[in-house]
């Protein structure tokens, strides 16, 4: 019946993301952890006194379990290559699969903030005629996002060129 190949057995080759990504927002969950937990204390301490100031320890709990939930966000993102169509999961709770055919894509673009460049990292931003199905891929390293990026621009002009 069938010839065997990944699209008749239902599995996808699945990528996921490099681990810059995680890198950086760790590093950035540090950094805003370290700044709150000053603040606090300073704060507590000075308005309410030294036992007050205990109470930023909070923050330091929060920087664990951010730590865990950062790295099974990581983890959760992946995409995939089709013949006709790109796909994009994400999510630990609330997954959410995105479904993109090559024919409906209307730009293709690869974007690097300053953390992102420092850190080695692009993301690729999919847009559609339907805002609502625009999709995006971020932490990639550049050159895997301007390969992706001018090969779902070749697939999405060969697609919508036989429409």
């Amino acid at each position: 019946m069938g010839t065997g190949t990944k699209r008749e057995t239902g599995e996808p080759a699945w990528v996921g993301l490099p681990g810059g990504l995680l890198t950086l927002r760790r590093l950035l969950l540090v950094l805003w952890t370290v700044a709150l937990t000053v603040a606090t204390g300073v704060a507590l301490g000075l308005l309410a006194g030294a036992a007050w100031a205990a109470f930023a320890a909070v923050w330091p709990c929060a920087l664990v379990w951010g730590w865990v939930m950062l790295g099974r966000n990581w983890r959760s993102w992946r995409y995939a290559e089709r013949a006709d169509d790109l796909l994009i999961s994400r999510g630990v709770l609330w997954r959410k699969q995105t479904v993109v055919p090559y024919g409906r894509m209307q730009l293709v673009e690869v974007t690097s903030g300053p953390l992102e460049r420092r850190f080695g990292l692009a993301s690729v931003q999919l847009h559609t005629a339907a805002a609502a199905s625009d999709a995006r891929i971020p932490g990639l390293v550049p050159a895997e996002a301007e390969r992706l990026r001018d090969r779902l621009t070749e697939l999405g002009e060969a697609r919508s060129a036989g429409l």
